[in-house]
């Protein structure tokens, strides 16, 4: 015999529900408001973005995340947080020339790059726990060019979309 739920258990439901996603909103990801125009098009400065804290937990980084990580300078005296795409995993040999990523010695394809850089960088080997990162927009991005490859407990997850403002609203 088929029961209908009473409007104080649906009530219930819907509590615990909104309970449970405010609980993991506050352990499990993360909202940092973007600051410069390194991810753009793609991230807009002023963007908040939404990031899973747990996605490196389970699985390792792959070439094309964009992920949110932990960037201090030489006297440690504070990490920001950048957000920027995943181009070289452990073992994989980076080099840009003219502009041109090549990852393996095969150019890259990267239709997201509206905005590029035309100068040249030394090839770089990705080493263990490491991985090479670059901005979107080239022409305007301090990352792996700069300060060399990001260290994979430096990662604080995996950028999932775009959440502010409400026009902004997009997967990554």
């Amino acid at each position: 015999m088929l029961r209908l739920l009473s409007w104080r258990s649906i009530l219930s439901l819907i509590l615990e529900i909104a309970l449970l996603c405010v609980l993991i909103a506050a352990f499990f990801v993360r909202t940092p408001q973007v600051s410069g125009r390194s991810m753009e098009p793609q991230i807009d400065s002023g963007e908040y973005v939404l990031i899973d804290t747990l996605a490196y937990r389970f699985a390792v980084p792959a070439r094309g995340d964009v992920v949110a990580f932990r960037h201090g300078d030489a006297e440690g005296s504070g990490a920001s947080i950048y957000i920027k795409r995943i181009i070289g995993i452990p073992g994989d040999r980076i080099e840009i020339r003219r502009g041109v990523v090549s990852v393996n010695g095969k150019p890259l394809d990267e239709s997201y790059v509206r905005f590029r850089d035309e100068r040249t960088f030394p090839a770089t080997l990705v080493p263990p726990n490491s991985v090479y990162v670059l901005g979107d927009n080239r022409a305007d991005s301090e990352d792996s060019r700069i300060f060399g490859c990001v260290p994979e407990s430096a990662l604080i997850g995996k950028a999932l979309a775009g959440i502010w403002p409400p026009g902004a609203l997009h997967g990554l």
